[in-house]
């Protein structure tokens, strides 16, 4: 069996293959794919998340069991199996792999519904996934401005910083009214329990990626912000039975199911039309989907089988 490290995965992988993979995962769609909805187990002050999948037309099955609490962060492992055995052929420390295969799922979604000429990318948060979203995006729009608005907490300078150093992007450090309203795309990576901003704040032709929320309870959006938007979801099962952007407002009757417009199959394989006009606020919600998992877990393994020796 194959073992990889955080730091192995990260020279591993290419980042172009996984965003390609994970386009490719939702043109297809999934009637190849069985992916059970997302199990959940809550503990003392601790959620463990299993997330298995098998694709059958790709021949490809593994699992991820991610471990989410305060004291702890967010912290994955990945096993690749053998489909026919489902005996584990490759294990990968997936922090990186789970901040990645988002971002890349944005970056599709931000592809597939952002205006052409969006100049301006502003995150919420600065953690993984805002590392991850800040480097991420720029492969698919040519963004000349980034903001990021973080919370009283956190460490501002030392985040501008690495993404300086390590990304080469200069960030301007703003409040939420500024992010919310001078932002083109907007990407929300936080672990907010109540909305970061006034939805009214927002521009026409914005376009937001929501992926910090994973829990019935929680939001990173108002009403207002859900109301205005044509949203899209990664998955319709799984947003519908766990985005709390989307269900709160659908319990308090302000949100139809029927204004869910579409998943990110149905924009991918062009079903639906995505963007409809320029002034358009479009809204992609994932919550994480496993596919999007196993294809980047794939595509490190694939390339490691590729670059042994005959």
């Amino acid at each position: 069996m194959l073992l990889f490290s955080e730091e192995q995965f990260r020279q591993t992988v290419r980042v172009d293959d996984v965003i390609r993979r994970i386009r490719a995962a939702f043109i297809q769609g999934f009637a190849s794919v069985r992916m059970p909805l997302r199990s959940s187990l809550e503990m003392n002050d601790a959620v463990l998340l299993l997330m298995p999948c098998y694709d059958s037309a790709a021949n490809a099955a593994g699992v991820k069991l991610v471990s989410v609490s305060k004291k702890a962060g967010v912290h994955a492992v990945y096993e690749l199996l053998d489909p026919t055995t489902a005996i584990a052929k490759a294990r990968f420390e997936a922090n990186y792999l789970t901040d990645l295969r988002t971002a890349a799922t944005s970056a599709v979604a931000t592809d597939l519904l952002a205006r052409k000429d969006a100049e301006t990318l502003g995150v919420f948060g600065c953690g993984r996934q805002a590392t991850a979203h800040l480097a991420v995006l720029p492969r698919v729009r040519d963004f000349k401005r980034f903001l990021v608005c973080g919370s009283a907490r956190s460490d501002m300078n030392a985040f501008l910083e690495k993404m300086k150093s390590q990304h080469g992007i200069h960030i301007e450090a703003v409040d939420a009214r500024t992010c919310a309203h001078e932002s083109d795309v907007i990407c929300t990576c936080t672990t907010a329990q109540e909305p970061l901003f006034n939805g009214e704040d927002l521009r026409p032709g914005t376009h937001l990626n929501l992926v910090g929320g994973f829990q019935q309870h929680s939001r990173e959006v108002d009403d207002a912000t859900v109301v205005r938007a044509c949203i899209v979801v990664d998955t319709y099962e799984g947003a519908l039975s766990e985005a709390g952007d989307l269900m709160i407002p659908i319990r308090q009757k302000l949100l139809e199911l029927g204004q869910v417009g579409a998943d990110l199959h149905e924009i991918a394989s062009g079903k639906k039309a995505g963007r409809i006009h320029q002034d358009a606020i479009t809204l992609f919600k994932s919550v994480g989907c496993a596919i999007e998992d196993l294809v980047t877990a794939q595509s490190v393994y694939e390339q490691v089988q590729h670059n042994q020796p005959a």
